[in-house]
């Protein structure tokens, strides 16, 4: 076996492990819970601390400060392993592995070597906040500023929709240094922002699914970061640093999909094998086996291509293109896949008694977060233009 052989087959030996591992925590300290956990929209306090004894928190930064350093493909196969079984469990991961992405690429050094062993071992635990009340996918519109001041910037306005905002302790902040600017990516920063004095929990914000991780308003008023936490040391770089980090967040959310497709798909091959109408079992009725070869077929398809886009991601590609197709039908496969599984259980499928109702409610977040799906269309279709020139 040559030595390139020889290593793939060794990284594949060391993914198996810790795939068997992640199985194992999610039979013995998740899925007993989830259900629980979920309709009583509790943070799952006992399950983060078992996470950041694996390691999780480090799954993708650098072993060299003190993260598992694991492949995108592994990573996305640990989230669709998670999110199988709750997908609220992969968010806390999600947002806290962005933000640490983003300094491990855009860092300086000293903050990659300040922030990124405490990331790993999910001693400081955190997100990204982007999106403002009137501010959504338009990135360029935000209205949080940061003013320089001496050795400090001092921050003012709120953020919205902030994944780990209230149990989490620091944010990646994207800021306006420059309201003037043009083009206006050209005046966004971003900052290593801690919480202290100025930075507070407006609310929590309720939701529909997507329960037990907690979803913040965060306000700052006169909020002050020393200078040395803004992220790559120059100012202007913020619109580059969210979009270095929403590549890896793109297919964690493209493989939140397919988990919540397989989830779908499981519920539904279960059920049609116990329930009888008819005189036969349901998957025996033509228009139920319609169903399940749809479901069965969007759920590998979808991970297929996050397959490629995590591949891709893995070997230093720019992957806005990839990671868009994976993020776009994978979401509207565990969509479809979660109404179908309701359809399916017919009056239970309403039913809090079962999984399905929650895959219900979980779904229609993953079409909107991490860029919409409409976004994701256009960016597919300019990327395409532009590989291919007439």
């Amino acid at each position: 076996m040559n030595t390139v052989n020889q290593d793939i087959a060794e990284q594949d030996d060391q993914d198996r492990l810790i795939l068997d591992s992640v199985d194992r925590f999610l039979e013995r300290h998740v899925r007993p819970v989830a259900m629980q956990l979920e309709h009583d929209d509790i943070y799952p306090q006992d399950i983060v601390d078992r996470m950041k004894e694996m390691g999780l928190f480090g799954a993708v930064i650098p072993a060299e400060y003190g993260g598992m350093g694991l492949r995108a493909q592994t990573y996305a196969r640990i989230i669709e392993r998670i999110s199988t079984v709750w997908m609220s469990v992969a968010g806390i991961i999600n947002s806290h592995l962005i933000m640490a992405t983003i300094v491990a690429k855009s860092g300086t050094e000293a903050q990659k070597r300040a922030f990124l062993p405490r990331f790993a071992t999910g001693e400081l635990r955190g997100g990204l906040a982007l999106t403002e009340p009137d501010t959504g996918t338009d990135l360029q519109a935000i209205r949080v500023t940061a003013r320089r001041d001496g050795d400090d910037y001092v921050v003012n306005g709120t953020k919205t929709w902030i994944s780990n905002g209230i149990q989490g302790g620091v944010v990646a902040l994207l800021v306006k240094t420059d309201v003037n600017a043009q083009p206006r990516h050209h005046g966004m920063s971003m900052l290593i922002a801690e919480k202290g004095p100025g930075f507070r929990v407006g609310r929590k914000l309720e939701k529909l699914g997507y329960k037990g991780i907690d979803s913040a308003e965060l306000v700052f008023e006169d909020y002050r970061v020393p200078a040395d936490r803004l992220i790559g040391g120059v100012e202007g770089r913020g619109m580059a640093c969210a979009i270095s980090g929403l590549e890896l967040g793109r297919i964690n959310v493209a493989a939140r999909g397919v988990g919540l497709a397989q989830a779908a798909l499981d519920e539904a091959v279960r059920y049609v094998q116990q329930r009888s109408t008819f005189g036969k079992k349901i998957h025996e009725h033509q228009a139920i086996a319609l169903k399940l070869g749809d479901m069965a077929t969007r759920t590998q398809a979808s991970r297929l291509l996050v397959d490629a886009a995590a591949k891709a991601y893995d070997r230093g590609e720019r992957v806005d293109y990839e990671a868009g197709m994976a993020k776009l039908f994978a979401t509207e496969s565990a969509l479809e896949n979660a109404i179908e599984a309701m359809r399916i259980h017919g009056g239970y499928g309403y039913s809090k008694e079962f999984l399905v109702e929650r895959l219900y409610r979980d779904a229609p977040l993953l079409v909107i977060g991490e860029g919409t799906n409409e976004i994701q269309r256009l960016l597919i279709a300019r990327r395409l233009i532009e590989r291919n020139p007439i």
